[in-house]
């Protein structure tokens, strides 16, 4: 059976969706790319590409096409529109008029932007094939949420394409349950929306000291909490800033920052008018495959996000990512993310956009004993086997596949007869 995926975002950048292309492949699929130049996060073409070139290779046995695209540069509005845009342009041309091969499903990840489905809805009118859409992130409502846009003719603008992308998609797959309201509104019927959340690679699990690899220099001594991930918008480093403001006078804990991302050189400044080079430290991008090995030296990870309606419907990926590891957690964010964090018992939490609050939980998470964090790390792990664990994800979309292209080819053929008739 064969899958034709559509990312803006591939390997070498690093996302969910290039686990899941591994995940299928190694259910038998024959799995496809089509993605971009990888330009994410730092805006310029990763070493080795560029507009025109490189235009395929493969990824761990799988065939990746890139189609060519405006980069990010700076990250500001118009270059960030042309970015979009230019992929959703340029993958449309690619499925329209070079794409020969008979594929059985289009399968879409969707973080931001939502454009990334418009050439995925095109080939499936060319093709008559179903189509999976994979959405990570609500568009227009985090557009709106992130500032990003405001204007009310440009998000119903927006909103028209969403929901005309969404009314020809087969299935909807949501990675938090509380996004199905919002997929409702459009007219989809809960029966085309499927509950499909963020799982991790394997490699994300605890990791004891003998199997420690990283340069224990590199990690400032005391109480270290740790955040991985995205420096922008949504990740509200205000109020991680804010926060290590009030507890800058406490020489034992440390906020360490792993990451790149559009806020960096702000955040830069910040630490730097606040006084804060001493305990708020920016490490700079590291390989996942090496990030359990950091987080294993922590006191405890750090997820936070900008408050907001929209926002609270969100559960981050890096929530995953961390409760495989068996850490415990603190987190600055509302709704659905917060209530995983809760009803799991890995961690404390405090409400988005509160540094007061989540000075008072990681003062309170400091003063635990060992004893208390490891039971707390413990039961994340526990509840990430039984809610996000790969195999048992896989094994569901498996299932979804299987009888949605089986369904499929049935209804053709059954209509084929009936033409002949």
């Amino acid at each position: 059976m064969n899958i034709l995926i559509i990312t803006q975002y591939f390997w070498p950048e690093i996302f969910r969706i290039n686990d899941l292309a591994l995940g299928l492949k190694e259910r038998g699929y024959k799995v496809e790319i089509l993605t971009g130049k990888p330009n994410y996060p730092k805006g310029g073409f990763f070493p080795g590409y560029g507009f025109w070139t490189r235009s395929r290779e493969e990824y761990q046995g799988i065939p990746v096409t890139r189609v060519p695209l405006v980069r990010r540069a700076g990250g500001g509005r118009c270059r960030l529109v042309l970015n979009y845009l230019s992929f959703a342009f340029f993958a449309s041309l690619w499925v329209l008029f070079t794409r020969r091969t008979n594929d059985d499903l289009i399968f879409v990840y969707q973080p931001s932007p939502v454009t990334v489905g418009l050439p995925a809805v095109l080939f499936k009118k060319r093709k008559g094939i179903p189509l999976f859409f994979w959405v990570q992130d609500l568009w227009p409502e985090s557009l709106f949420d992130t500032g990003y846009i405001r204007h009310v003719a440009i998000l119903n603008c927006v909103r028209r394409v969403v929901r005309w992308i969404y009314e020809r998609c087969n299935f909807i797959l949501v990675q938090s349950r509380a996004f199905f309201p919002y997929i409702q509104a459009y007219g989809i019927e809960e029966g085309r929306i499927f509950y499909f959340p963020n799982s991790t690679e394997d490699f994300y699990r605890p990791i004891s000291a003998k199997e420690n690899i990283i340069n224990l220099q590199e990690f400032p001594k005391g109480f270290c909490v740790l955040f991985a991930g995205s420096i922008g918008e949504a990740q509200d480093f205000g109020t991680l800033l804010a926060a290590a403001e009030r507890l800058k006078s406490d020489p034992e804990i440390h906020w360490v920052i792993f990451g790149e991302g559009r806020k960096r050189p702000w955040v830069e400044d910040q630490v730097k008018i606040r006084g804060l080079g001493g305990c708020f430290h920016l490490m700079g991008w590291r390989d996942p495959m090496f990030m359990p090995h950091y987080f294993s030296m922590a006191g405890a990870l750090l997820v936070s996000l900008k408050g907001g309606p929209i926002f609270a419907t969100t559960i981050p990926a890096k929530v995953q990512s961390y409760l495989a590891c068996g850490k415990p957690i603190i987190s600055a964010l509302d709704g659905e993310g917060s209530r995983v964090i809760e009803e799991s018992g890995a961690g404390i939490v405090s409400p988005s956009g509160d540094p007061e609050a989540l000075a008072d939980a990681v003062l309170k998470m400091f003063r635990l004993s060992e004893k208390e964090r490891e039971a707390m790390g413990h039961q994340g792990r526990l509840y990430f086997e039984r809610n996000f664990d790969r195999n048992i994800l896989l094994d569901r979309l498996d299932s979804l596949i299987q009888k949605t292209v089986l369904s499929h080819r049935e209804w053709v053929k059954c209509y084929k007869e009936s033409v002949e008739k």
